[in-house]
């Protein structure tokens, strides 16, 4: 089976520059294909980038997280825009908003969002987008802000309403560890329900470990476990899953074999 990690913190899962590059080459040999790298901010993503830079399994999202809404940089878009020109950077994100954990007041965030959609539609790239109780905000702004090019709800943790709402506009889902929990009834009512082509699925590592290694840290080779729950949830072959979501990401991210 081929797979792809649409969204892994691989800069979290180890502070190490080696230890890195040693997550990616056991990714690769786990028939992981590709891994998008993602950062909260640019600082991490130039040092990421340039550890990463021999990793050929490994594509790069640059933006500035919710979190970092207080102090995103020194010429932050810039810095975003030069991400924008290296090889393999094939996303502007994550970006988005997170209420839950109330960095910054929601106008700031919101602003810091808004301007990350017109950077991704200036340069026609995809985005990464992060919701945190934040659903009705969200999808309100990219009914008038999202990209040509399109957005991804990153770990998915809403309901099957929620989804219906985002599919009419061109946003693809990526379900992560969230949905092999067992208090996660509604969003396994959605994963069963959101169309094939509609999906994508991510380790989102370090975070958000699949049920079955409760207590581990997340890493992109666990990324298995989530292609063999939605095999038993939507009655559907691990392989078909695993090739469907694997063409949607070269496809939506423009990722050439």
């Amino acid at each position: 089976m081929r797979l792809f990690d649409s969204h892994s913190h691989i800069s979290l899962i180890h502070e190490d520059a080696i230890e890195r590059l040693i997550i990616t080459q056991e990714a690769k040999q786990a028939g992981i294909v590709g891994i998008i790298s993602i950062c909260n901010n640019i600082n991490d993503f130039f040092v990421v980038y340039d550890q990463l830079r021999t990793a050929s399994n490994v594509y790069h999202a640059v933006g500035v997280a919710p979190s970092e809404v207080e102090s995103p940089g020194k010429n932050w878009i810039q810095k975003i825009e030069e991400g924008i020109t290296k090889p393999r950077v094939i996303a502007i994100g994550e970006t988005g908003l997170d209420y839950y954990r109330k960095f910054g007041d929601k106008n700031s965030q919101i602003e810091l969002f808004i301007k990350q959609l017109e950077l991704a539609e200036k340069y026609n790239l995809p985005v990464i987008v992060h919701n945190r109780e934040a659903g009705k905000d969200i999808l309100e702004i990219l009914k008038e802000k999202i990209p040509s090019r399109g957005a991804v709800l990153h770990c998915f943790s809403e309901n099957w309403d929620f989804a219906k709402k985002a599919m009419d506009l061109n946003i693809m889902i990526s379900l992560a560890g969230n949905v092999t929990y067992k208090n996660a009834k509604e969003l396994q009512d959605a994963a069963k329900k959101i169309p094939l082509d509609r999906l994508l699925v991510e380790t989102e590592s370090p975070f958000m470990i699949p049920a079955v290694y409760r207590g581990k840290r997340n890493r992109p080779i666990y990324l298995i476990e989530i292609i063999k729950h939605l095999s038993n949830i939507r009655e559907e072959s691990q392989e078909e899953i695993a090739e469907a979501t694997y063409q949607n990401a070269l496809s939506f991210f423009n990722i050439s074999e």
